[in-house]
This record gives C-alpha cells, sequence and structure tokens, in this order.
C-alpha cells in the first residue's frame, strides 16, 4: 500500500523552486507570512482572467521582488504600463515597501 504524499512538498527543491523567498526572524515571521497570503490574494483577485499560473515572492530588508508568471501578460501590464503601476501601489500599501514587479 502507498502513502498519501503532498505532491508539492514532495518535489520542493528537486523538480520546483519555493515560491516565496525570504529569512525572518521569529518575531516577524507570521506577520510577513501572513502579508504573502495578503499580497497572492490580491493579485489572484485583480487579475484571475489573466492566466496566472505561479507567483513568486523574494524578499530582502528594503523591498519586496514579485514574479507573475502569466500566459496573457499584455492585460497584466495594461496601456503603457498603467495597470502595473497599479498593482504595484496597491501591493505596496500592503507592505509598506518598495515593490518591483516582474511579469514572465
Amino acid at each position: 500500500m502507498g502513502h498519501k504524499v503532498c505532491p508539492i512538498g514532495l518535489r520542493l527543491g528537486i523538480t520546483q523552486g519555493w515560491r516565496s523567498i525570504w529569512y525572518a526572524d521569529k518575531k516577524i515571521f507570521g506577520s510577513l507570512l501572513v502579508e504573502d497570503q495578503k499580497i497572492r490574494k490580491t493579485i489572484k483577485k485583480s487579475y484571475s482572467f489573466a492566466g496566472i499560473s505561479l507567483i513568486e515572492i523574494e524578499r530582502t530588508r528594503q523591498d519586496a521582488k514579485i514574479t507573475l508568471h502569466t500566459a496573457r501578460p499584455g492585460l497584466i501590464i495594461g496601456r503603457k504600463g498603467a495597470e502595473v503601476d497599479k498593482l504595484k501601489d496597491e501591493i505596496q500599501k500592503i507592505t509598506g515597501r518598495e515593490v518591483v514587479i516582474k511579469i514572465k
């Protein structure tokens, strides 16, 4: 008989990378984890029609880098980058730090 295993947890570090890349002390770990969830929820709610397959969040002390893997990048970028700037401002309100957004 086989054992039931979480497929994402099994493949992490082997064939897939982590979805969040940052380190925090015990005191602020929980708040940063909640911020990650709020960021993902905001992006998925705002751009559910854009075919986003993966959201990667990378943090340093000063900024946060968010990489969106999407099937329809034009919908997220918008005309002259207006939608990306709007999303960037929205996420900066959540995190309180500088945000860099990459779209792949």
